[in-house]
């Protein structure tokens, strides 16, 4: 069984202070909920460690942040994926997106990365034995 933790603003923009120009609502109203989405924080989860589960969360709000609204008050990049290729006369700029499907989309931010390398070890199958059950065809007839 997992553990539920209660996120923390004044902590997270201690933590993430490239945030601080975001009011409490943006945060908690904003990015909270769509990074539990991602992050789950009811109880049912695999992370069983509350101080864990706080740095995975505050990691996850994080990358939504940089996605939703961006750091240091700045508007968020309009570029998907990594950049791959920059030139400066007659500016130039290309993205890739190499990564497999399932972790793209965390590698746009440092924070989506590290909550991608955080989890790793709760991505792996788990096998939770369960009743040996045994179906006998002729005893039910």
């Amino acid at each position: 069984m997992g553990v539920i933790v209660d996120f923390n603003y004044a902590n997270f923009i201690a933590i993430f202070p490239q945030f601080a120009s975001l009011s409490q609502p943006q945060v908690e109203q904003g990015a909270l909920p769509v990074a539990v989405l991602y992050c789950r924080n009811d109880g049912g989860g695999p992370v069983t460690k509350a101080e864990t589960q706080t740095t995975l969360l505050n990691l996850m709000v994080a990358h939504i942040c940089q996605l939703m609204y961006g750091a240091n008050g700045q508007a968020p990049a309009g570029i998907v994926g990594r950049i791959s290729n920059a030139a400066e006369g007659s500016v130039s700029v290309q993205a890739e997106f190499p990564m497999t499907p399932s972790n793209a989309w965390f590698m746009q931010t440092p924070f989506g990365a590290a909550f991608w390398q955080g989890t790793a070890s709760y991505r792996t199958m788990r096998y939770m034995p369960g009743p040996v059950r045994f179906f006998n065809p002729w005893l039910n007839q």
